[in-house]
């Protein structure tokens, strides 16, 4: 029972982001990402989902960034999703522990990327300090000379990272805001499910 319950929660969020695609969200993987560092600090961005599975939610990022060094200090997150397009609004809910995806997924998924995103990811220091605008630019250029003519490999510092949940909450959104929430669980191991209270 617990893992049919996992794979219903899964299976209805990417139902929900292909519903999404087809009603012309034009960002339909876009999840807000809520870290926290080892004082307590939280923040939060938005990032793309790109890849769900029974595994967890995947995203991808530089991994000397400020999200990244939180994620070492406490390796806990969050993530939402919210599509207005749906319904009268749908939102999913995800928590739980993240841990850095596999270097061979994280090479798979770079080589998809489009050559100036690759190009980026080792232009970028990412977070840190930009004293100009034509700093990046000098890097971005500095690495387009460097790889010209051949694929650019993936940096050392840029990889993937899965939060595996231990909590997901359904939101479908109601007239008179009595919305339905349907939340799922992962209690000593087993995933229940239950209703909550708009």
């Amino acid at each position: 029972m617990a893992d049919s319950l996992h794979a219903e929660a899964i299976a209805e969020i990417g139902g929900l982001i292909a519903a999404a695609r087809a009603a012309g969200d034009p960002e339909p993987t876009s999840m807000t990402l809520a870290t926290a560092d080892g004082a307590g600090r939280v923040s939060a961005r938005i990032v793309l989902l790109k890849d769900l599975d029974e595994h967890g939610f995947v995203f991808y990022t530089n991994q000397d960034s400020a999200k990244a060094m939180q994620l070492r200090e406490h390796p806990r997150a969050a993530v939402c999703l919210h599509w207005k397009t749906l319904r009268d609004g749908v939102q999913v809910r995800a928590e739980g522990v993240v841990e850095k995806t596999t270097a061979a997924e994280s090479d798979a998924y770079f080589a998809t990327r489009a050559r100036a995103s690759q190009i980026g990811a080792w232009a970028s220091l990412q977070s840190q300090t930009l004293p100009e605008r034509a700093a990046l630019d000098a890097r971005i250029a500095r690495y387009e000379r460097e790889f010209d003519g051949s694929p650019v490999p993936r940096p050392p510092h840029w990889g993937g990272y899965r939060l595996v949940p231990d909590m997901i909450e359904l939101w479908y959104g109601q007239r008179a805001r009595l919305h339905d929430r349907i939340r799922y669980e992962r209690v000593d191991g087993a995933w229940r499910k239950r209703l909550l209270y708009p």
